[in-house]
């Protein structure tokens, strides 16, 4: 079996007015859709980045991969990691915000891109679910959590009617989000996104969560947006209300020192986002859970390797997520449903998108008792639906973003803000 052609088609989706670490979510968000033919009639699929930097390495990448064999997941490594060599990208600002379109992330998230379009190939030839080539399901539902962010009832200059969400800042308002959550969903954990109101103010949400939900765990992170004396002041207000304290403060010295004089569980996708900051983070037991994402850990495979590297040494595993489409999904899902030491639900921020703007079959996939189910479809188990692909890159041509700018977008609510971290 061989490649014979490869698409990489970039797509852009409404995005709601959330808040953050950085500033707020642009109107619309960047994802490209990758999809790898066989001789033999097949098509396998992937979802990555769709800002510019990543984009562009993927189509660098992309035809030199007609006449490899699928099965060469070696081969699609050295293409890429020659690619990268010689374009040497470099990162442009907000790539904090989405670690795979950073200039060191190059390599991962490429070939991540590709990895998962050839192992979605790989099945489709083999007429199996792609778990079956991650060592089997050790489950057949994958957990997730429930992500709850501040937001704003619409966005700035109205690019399109507003969500039917609302505004979300207060502590009412949030307990309202999570509990139309859950009602759609049925999720059994909750995570909240703050480092973008007060800590005090935020703090105070994860309480009213805490009342409202008490048997639900709860997850608060602020990106790394409180100094460490700051996050030490919110440990002590929030006791153990917390399942884990993620990305609360900067950096693998920083997060150290908090678990050191905190106790508490401290879980990270921003300071252990390689092997080489995992091993800089074990050597000073920076973070006890590792939030694992294939796009920029390299792929499934590799994600895998993460797993094992975090059950070797006693951390604990879930999985973040940036905006996403159901290709990303599903590859999540898969690798999750092969993954024995997943111990926390993970993260998704599918809820937010649009129903009529996902790119698969059939439309949005269920979320269902808080799960995504893993069948036995061949492959990811979804198929391209090329009508929704066709708009979704219409809107892409003319949305007129390229480079996610979170602070940029801020800016028109508050001219004068600028990217300060730690804030608070």
């Amino acid at each position: 079996m061989k490649i014979t052609r490869v698409t990489v088609t970039p797509i852009a989706f409404r995005d709601p007015p959330l808040l953050n670490a950085s500033g707020i979510h642009e109107p619309w968000a960047l994802r490209s859709i990758i999809q790898i033919e066989s001789d033999n009639g097949h098509v396998g699929l992937g979802e990555s980045y769709g800002d510019a930097p990543a984009l562009a390495m993927l189509e660098a990448v992309a035809p030199q991969l007609v006449g490899l064999d699928p099965f060469d997941l070696n081969g699609l490594r050295r293409i890429v990691q020659t690619t990268v060599a010689a374009r040497r990208p470099s990162s442009l600002p907000g790539a904090e915000l989405a670690p795979g379109s950073h200039a060191s992330k190059a390599v991962a998230n490429a070939h991540s891109a590709f990895e998962v379009a050839c192992l979605d190939l790989q099945a489709h030839h083999l007429n199996v679910p792609l778990v079956d080539l991650l060592g089997g399901a050790v489950r057949d539902r994958v957990p997730f959590s429930a992500y709850l962010f501040f937001k704003y009832a619409q966005h700035k200059d109205s690019p399109y009617t507003p969500d039917n969400w609302g505004e979300a800042l207060s502590e009412e308002q949030i307990v309202a989000q999570a509990a139309r959550m859950i009602e759609a969903h049925g999720f059994g954990s909750i995570k909240l996104k703050a480092g973008a109101l007060d800590p005090e103010h935020e703090v105070a949400c994860i309480k009213a969560l805490k009342r409202a939900f008490p048997n639900h765990p709860l997850r608060i992170d602020p990106n790394g947006n409180w100094s460490l004396d700051t996050a030490l002041r919110m440990a002590e207000l929030l006791g153990d209300d917390l399942q884990y304290y993620e990305d609360p403060t900067p950096g693998l010295d920083g997060m150290a020192a908090l678990h050191r004089e905190s106790g508490l569980k401290l879980a990270t996708n921003m300071v252990v986002t390689d092997f080489d900051e995992l091993r800089r983070s074990v050597a000073q037991n920076s973070v006890q859970i590792v939030l694992a994402d294939h796009h920029y850990w390299g792929g499934l495979r590799d994600t895998q390797h993460l797993a094992k590297m975090c059950e070797t040494f006693g951390l604990g595993l879930s999985m973040h997520s940036n905006s996403h489409l159901g290709i990303s999904l599903m590859a999540m899902a898969h690798v999750a449903a092969a993954t024995p030491n997943l111990d926390y639900a993970c993260d998704t921020h599918y809820p937010w998108q649009e129903p009529d703007e996902e790119v698969i079959k059939g439309g949005k996939l269920p979320i269902v008792e808080g799960c995504v189910k893993i069948t036995r479809a061949p492959g990811l188990g979804v198929e391209l639906d090329p009508h929704q692909l066709a708009k979704l890159h219409e809107q892409y041509l003319g949305c007129g973003i390229r480079q996610r700018d979170d602070v940029r977008e801020m800016r028109k609510y508050k001219p004068d803000w600028q990217a300060v971290k730690p804030r608070y």
